[in-house]
C-alpha cells in the first residue's frame, strides 16, 4: 500500500493545451497537447513518491481513495461565524472529477501500471484546514474470480 501527501492539483481544465497551425497551403491543423503545468505537476509527484520509497508501479488491479484539501483561505473565522458549517462551500476548490484525471495521470507508471488496472475510486472533499493538498492511498486488489463455480460446473 502506497500514502502519500501530494501538492494540490492542476484543474483538468489546465491540464491540455490546444493551438492552431495554419500551413501556407491546405487546411488549418489543431493540436492538442499537455501543457507544461500538467508536466510539472506530474515530475513533481514522481520526485515525491520516489522520496515516499516508491521504486516501481504497482502491478494489476489497484484501487485508489483520495481526500482533496483545499487552501483555508485567511478569512475563513470570518465566514465561519457569518455561515456556520456552510462557510466551507465558500472555499474555491477544483471538482474532485477534475482533481481525478489530473492525479490518475501523474500517478501512471510511477504508483501504478496504467490507469487500466484502477478497479475502484473513492474520492472526498474535505474541510480545508490549512495547506491545499491531496492525500492519496493506492493499495493492490485481490483479483476476485467471482463466476469461478461457473467453471467447474461445465
Amino acid at each position: 500500500m502506497i500514502v502519500v501527501t501530494l501538492p494540490y492539483p492542476i484543474s483538468a481544465n489546465r491540464y491540455w493545451r490546444t493551438r492552431v497551425i495554419k500551413p501556407k497551403a491546405g487546411p488549418a491543423i489543431v493540436s492538442t497537447y499537455v501543457s507544461t503545468e500538467a508536466k510539472a505537476y506530474k515530475q513533481e509527484v514522481g520526485w515525491l513518491l520516489r522520496a515516499a520509497g516508491v521504486r516501481e508501479p504497482l502491478q494489476g488491479r489497484v484501487s485508489i481513495a483520495y481526500t482533496l484539501y483545499p487552501h483555508r483561505p485567511q478569512d475563513w473565522q470570518t465566514r465561519q461565524r457569518k455561515l456556520g458549517d456552510a462557510w466551507q462551500d465558500t472555499v474555491q476548490c477544483i471538482d474532485l472529477d477534475n482533481a481525478q484525471k489530473v492525479l490518475l495521470d501523474a500517478l501512471k507508471g510511477i504508483a501504478f501500471e496504467d490507469d487500466v488496472w484502477v478497479r475502484r475510486i473513492t474520492a472526498e472533499r474535505a474541510e480545508p484546514d490549512g495547506e491545499a493538498r491531496i492525500v492519496v492511498t493506492i493499495a493492490r486488489l485481490a483479483v476476485e474470480q467471482p463466476q469461478a463455480a461457473l467453471a467447474l460446473e461445465a
